[in-house]
């Protein structure tokens, strides 16, 4: 076959853009760290890479989800020891109060503390967070932005509670009950018990008649208490999940790394070698464009 100055010099320029091509390639590598800039570098690469990171977006978003499960839950636990404390106030005036020596201007004294207590409990009952009532099941915004718990002078509630879970997706397949029912603690007999006790305290009746309010007491204590000890199997749940969905969390970042993330060493080594390519080739092809017919009839 005929080879002409003409093939030499186009075979030289094709060589030539060819280890543009890799010198590109390889100082695009090392500007960014990854090993592939646009999809059609490595298709396969690149659809792996996105399938890694949907996989950490999905897991990243589960992480949010428990951050907000873990506010839910620790405000609630909050609410509910100031629930306790308040309770077991209560029934220390209830056992105060049924003591026969105490006269009629103390128990209106007890009774006044009653009535603070009472609306002490009112004001946890309608605690918000981020916005959101957390005592009210799905109906967080309360009605129409206003309280969900009001009550009268007789101690009944003016208003329906919702007694709904609301559910957090934390995981594939699990969702965690975040909120505690209003109905296990701030229930319709919390509020009438300790507005009659008041009464009792104030209507001067017989020590039997306040007496009877400590059992009253005690049952919404015990509420509380199993109210609390539901929450904190819950935390403890949560704290499985939350380690399982970090190890997911740093191994999906990893796969996408290794998939992705360009080995920076390997990187310099290649672009070293293909600038000494690129250097020999320029100096071949200085020789072959070089000589002409002018060159030999000098």
């Amino acid at each position: 076959m005929r080879v002409t100055q003409s093939m030499l010099s186009n075979n030289m320029l094709n060589n030539l853009s060819r280890n543009y091509q890799n010198l590109g390639k390889y100082m695009n590598q090392l500007s960014t760290g990854k090993q592939i800039n646009r999809p059609s570098d490595d298709p396969v690469i690149a659809m792996k890479g996105m399938n890694y990171r949907s996989q950490v977006t999905h897991v990243e978003q589960y992480s949010r989800n428990l951050g907000e499960v873990h506010n839910w839950l620790d405000n609630t636990d909050s609410a509910l020891d100031k629930v306790q404390m308040t309770l077991e106030r209560l029934r220390e005036l209830a056992v105060q109060g049924a003591n026969g020596t105490y006269e009629e201007g103390q128990r209106g004294n007890m009774a006044s503390e009653v009535r603070q207590m009472a609306d002490h409990i009112v004001d946890i009952a309608n605690t918000k967070v981020n916005n959101k009532f957390i005592f009210n099941g799905t109906a967080t915004t309360g009605r129409d932005g206003d309280p969900p718990y009001e009550v009268d002078a007789d101690g009944n509630l003016l208003h329906p509670l919702n007694t709904e879970r609301v559910m957090i997706e934390v995981s594939d397949g699990t969702k965690i009950n975040v909120n505690t029912p209003s109905d296990s603690v701030f229930n319709a007999d919390l509020f009438k018990d300790l507005v009659d006790f008041a009464k009792t305290l104030e209507s001067g009746d017989d020590d039997e008649a306040i007496a009877a309010f400590i059992d009253k007491i005690d049952t919404h204590i015990d509420n509380n208490v199993n109210a609390r000890a539901d929450l904190g199997a819950r935390q403890n749940r949560i704290e499985l999940i939350e380690n399982r969905i970090l190890d997911q969390e740093i191994a999906a970042k990893d796969m996408m790394s290794k998939n992705e993330d360009a080995d920076i060493e390997e990187v310099i080594m290649n672009l070293t070698q293909q600038e000494v390519v690129h250097r020999a080739a320029l100096s071949a092809g200085a020789r072959i464009i070089q000589p002409t017919l002018l060159d030999f009839l000098r």
